[in-house]
């Protein structure tokens, strides 16, 4: 498998590719790869003759410096893994700092139309500038015809997709379903970061969010975020920071249902240190 850790290199990669008429696809990362990701990989192999893989620990979009430390890194593992997909039609792109930033390592500001103020806009200052300046240099540097992002992270898809149509970026954004482990907890890298104890507790998270599914069919958006915030209060490890019933167009809280809209409940949740997000379309 061919690894990259130079623009100019992935250029000329990539201008390979285009002049012998193949599609690119593209999978951006930050590593610590594992079933959630290779569902990204193997849906882009689907519908692209190549597939570019980013893999890039961006230090712009952590808030939290000692979050930006303990993240891991396994660059090795990860090309094993891509390789048990494809050895042949992958391309790996592991830049430096440097090279994505050329010593400047600072955000760019974006307008994303305030859906960047919404849940985690909240919680981690400048972090979806920090996910806006990424993702544009790497649409700039592989332009791929198709991105694909997962559905766990939400809010980042939905801001993706919003700096795409703002910046009139070239490139379609395939959102991908949450791809979960056997006990519903939804794959993340974090998730290895786990102890014993807070891995087995850990899935409580998706149960409560298919309880409050179930509720929200027949009880008000207050009523289930009362029920939700109940049930942590009464859990003994696990830490609620919060939990939204939103409007998936504008992520902005429900205050009052509407049938002509569709709405998804979305968790930020704290196992110790570790952060875990989650979020479940309730209709």
């Amino acid at each position: 498998m061919e690894i990259y850790s130079d623009k100019q290199q992935i250029t000329l990669v990539i201008d390979g590719f285009k002049a012998k008429k193949l599609t690119v696809g593209m999978v951006p990362t930050m590593g610590a790869l594992h079933e959630g990701h290779l569902q990204l990989v193997k849906k882009a192999l689907v519908d692209n003759d190549r597939v570019v893989v980013s893999i890039f620990v961006n230090p712009t979009q952590f808030d939290n410096k000692d979050d930006l430390l303990k993240y891991p890194r396994t660059l090795e593992n990860d090309v094993a893994l891509l390789n048990t997909v494809s050895s042949t039609k992958i391309v790996v792109y592991a830049p430096t700092v440097e090279d994505m930033y050329g010593g400047n390592t600072v955000s760019q500001n974006f307008d994303f139309d305030g859906l960047e103020f919404e849940m985690e806009g909240k919680f981690r200052y400048g972090h979806f500038d920090g996910v806006g300046t990424i993702v544009k240099r790497f649409f700039d540097i592989v332009k791929p015809h198709k991105a694909y992002f997962g559905e766990k992270d939400f809010q980042q898809l939905a801001i993706i997709k919003k700096l795409v149509e703002k910046y009139n970026i070239p490139v379609q954004i395939v959102g991908c379903e949450i791809h979960r482990e056997s006990n519903g907890l939804a794959m993340s890298s974090r998730n290895t970061r786990l102890s014993p104890k807070y891995k087995e507790a850990a899935p409580f998270i998706y149960k409560t969010l298919k309880a409050a599914k179930e509720k929200f069919g027949t009880k008000s958006a207050t009523k289930v975020t009362e029920w939700v915030n109940a049930q942590f209060n009464k859990h003994d490890i696990l830490e609620l920071e919060y939990f939204l019933i939103s409007d998936i167009e504008t992520l902005k809280p429900v205050k009052r249902k509407s049938k002509t809209k569709k709405y998804r409940a979305f968790i930020a949740v704290y196992a110790n240190d570790i952060r875990l997000i989650d979020n479940i379309a309730l209709n």
